[in-house]
C-alpha cells in the first residue's frame, strides 16, 4: 500500500536532510555525543517525520498543525547548526545549509496553498 506522504517532494527533500544531518554530525566532537549530536539528528528526523505524520491524518487542519511542527524542528535544526559553526565544528556554509532553505521554501508554499484551499 502506498503511502500518502511519499509522493510529496516535501518529504524526499527532508528524508535527504536528515540523512545529511546524520551525516555531518558524525564530524562533530565525540564529546557531543550526547548533547549537540543527540539534538541536531533529534530535530532533523522530525521534520520529515511531522510531515508523514501530518499527510497520514484525516483533515487538512490536522495536516497544517504538523507542517507548522516541521517548521518548528527545522528552526530548531538551523539553529543548532547555527551553533555548531560558531563553535567551529562545521564550515561557514555548508550544503545542509542551503537544503534548509530549500526544505523551508517547500514547506511554507505546501503551507500557503493548503490555507488557500480551507481547512476541512
Amino acid at each position: 500500500m502506498k503511502r500518502p506522504h511519499t509522493d510529496l517532494k516535501l518529504w524526499q527533500e527532508a528524508m535527504r536532510l536528515a540523512e545529511d544531518v546524520y551525516t555531518l554530525t558524525n564530524t562533530f566532537p565525540k564529546a557531543e555525543t550526547y548533547g549537540l549530536i543527540s539534538q541536531t539528528r533529534r530535530a532533523g528526523v522530525s521534520v520529515p517525520s511531522n510531515i508523514a505524520e501530518g499527510a497520514a491524518r484525516g483533515s487538512k487542519k490536522e495536516f497544517i498543525q504538523f507542517l507548522m511542527i516541521a517548521r518548528g524542528s527545522l528552526s530548531e535544526l538551523d539553529t543548532q547548526l547555527e551553533l555548531a559553526r560558531r563553535l567551529g565544528f562545521i564550515a561557514r556554509e555548508s550544503s545542509v545549509h542551503k537544503q534548509i532553505d530549500d526544505v523551508f521554501g517547500l514547506l511554507n508554499g505546501l503551507l500557503n496553498s493548503l490555507k488557500r484551499s480551507g481547512t476541512g
